[in-house]
């Protein structure tokens, strides 16, 4: 199956054709670690991770790396408010975004290049870049020109003179034109820095992400992902950079995430709708986080609320419910087999990776997953075979794992314990022939979401998948 993906450079979906065969070399920017991380840190890492389970299910070697700005105006300005070492900071919440990210199930880069690991690197590129002819020092910080970078603006599809035009130079900029950007910037008084040849001075922005991908994962990249609202200046000054210096171009396909807002909102601390993974995770199931973080396309914008949230929970709780039900219908199933159901089971899982590979439309899939389990229930029902019921399960699990979800496969022991002595006191008033008494036990479990049927070989049960029930 050909995987297309959206590509913001080209603004078209593209057939992906990785630089090297069965490989395929990705780079997300990375937090700024002075505070804890927010909901629109978890929905761009999330998206990504399935970005790249994807990859390893369609059966590609993948190299994933993802940096730290650990030194940033904002970690410096935090630190010095509580009086500590700003790189002790970015520790510090570079720790706690790993908790946030663990709990969500993002699985860990290959590598976490920092800035403060890079500095040699770094002036290394930027000496680089000045030879060239292409950047340039003024008492002490040191500018791209980007007047030498004829097609600066195609990531972000504006022209030159547009961007110019919306940009401004600041009073205490030295710089030739309001597009040049810091590579390097002089160190202010009681500022972490450290010595180059344009004096004490610190990374610019955007330079240490070109040092860090290219460093790991060579002059060009399959894919550089990051949110929408990197595309310009960052992405762009990336671009201007990475390629003024290597001569080739720096990224194949760009990937870029939507934003998160708030109940309509932008999300902001101004606004007091600003949210943290960790607070959710206090009162959220982070499987029902994740799911919800999955729910529109990873190009889109996601509109946070509570309420999606809880639909979001309901949505895997049908997929539990499913699997509860074909691991209890396999204690009674029958060894008969059900092409129908066969071909069913080869349908979701055909129609779930045809999702995937259309720019990884997860959806999509999940869409393909509510209508599997609708399928397995409905089969559950019936006189289910035992060999496809394990199919079923096997499939199931292979699906929700190229999402990074994971559920339990046996209801708790005191609830099956419970169902099966209340179904025993039933059929003690069926054989006393007290009708009555069994249709009421029938519809009081219905009405808690448990089915029960009396077959030749007993009564069998199974949970209703719309069932509101805590399992």
């Amino acid at each position: 199956m050909v995987l297309k993906i959206y590509n913001t450079q080209a603004r078209r979906k593209e057939v992906f054709i990785p630089l090297e065969k069965g490989k395929v070399k990705i780079y997300v920017c990375g937090v700024t670690p002075y505070d804890l991380s927010h909901v629109g840190h978890a929905r761009s890492y999330v998206a990504f991770d399935v970005i790249r389970r994807v990859f390893e299910y369609l059966g590609y070697k993948v190299t994933y790396v993802q940096n730290f700005t650990d030194v940033d105006d904002k970690i410096i300005a935090r630190a010095k408010k509580e009086g500590i070492d700003p790189l002790a900071l970015s520790q510090r919440y570079i720790g706690e975004y790993f908790k946030d990210m663990d709990a969500l199930g993002v699985k860990r880069a290959d590598s976490y290049p920092c800035v403060s690991e890079k500095i040699p690197e770094i002036i290394h590129m930027v000496a680089a870049l000045i030879e060239k002819g292409v950047a340039y020092e003024v008492d002490g910080d040191v500018y791209l020109d980007v007047s030498k970078k004829k097609d600066y603006g195609k990531l972000s599809a504006q022209p030159i003179e547009e961007l110019k035009a919306g940009a401004r130079i600041r009073l205490d900029e030295k710089k030739r034109s309001p597009l040049d950007f810091a590579l390097w910037k002089k160190a202010k008084p009681d500022e972490i820095s450290w010595p180059s040849p344009w004096g004490e001075g610190r990374p610019g922005w955007h330079i240490e992400c070109s040092v860090m991908s290219m460093e790991l994962l060579g002059s060009t990249l399959d894919i550089h992902g990051g949110g929408q609202d990197l595309i310009f200046p960052h992405h762009e000054n990336e671009i201007a950079q990475s390629e003024s210096y290597s001569g080739r171009p720096f990224v194949r396909y760009w990937l870029h995430n939507g934003l998160v807002t708030v109940e309509g909102q932008k999300m902001s601390k101004s606004l007091g709708n600003f949210i943290t993974i960790r607070e959710l995770l206090t009162r959220h199931d982070p499987h029902a986080l994740r799911f919800f973080l999955l729910s529109a396309h990873y190009r889109h914008p996601l509109d946070f609320s509570e309420r999606a949230l809880e639909d979001a929970n309901k949505g895997l709780k049908r997929i539990q419910t499913t699997i509860f039900n074909i691991k209890n219908a396999m204690t009674y199933a029958s060894n008969k087999g059900d092409d129908s159901f066969r071909g069913k089971i080869n349908s979701a899982k055909k129609d779930f990776l045809q999702a995937l590979c259309d720019d990884f439309n997860i959806p999509g899939a999940i869409a393909t997953l509510f209508t599997f389990t609708r399928e397995i229930n409905a089969y559950v029902a019936e006189n289910p075979g035992k060999a496809d019921l394990e199919d079923a399960l096997e499939i199931l699990r292979e699906l929700t794992g190229v999402l990074g979800l994971s559920f339990k496969e046996e209801a708790p022991e005191l609830v099956k314990g419970l169902i099966e002595e209340i179904i025993q006191i039933r059929v003690g008033f069926r054989e006393k022939k007290d009708y009555e008494a069994s249709d009421n036990i029938r519809e009081r479990l219905l009405s808690l979401g448990i089915s029960i049927e009396d077959r030749r070989q007993g009564t069998v049960w199974r949970f209703i998948v719309s069932s509101e029930s805590q399992l």
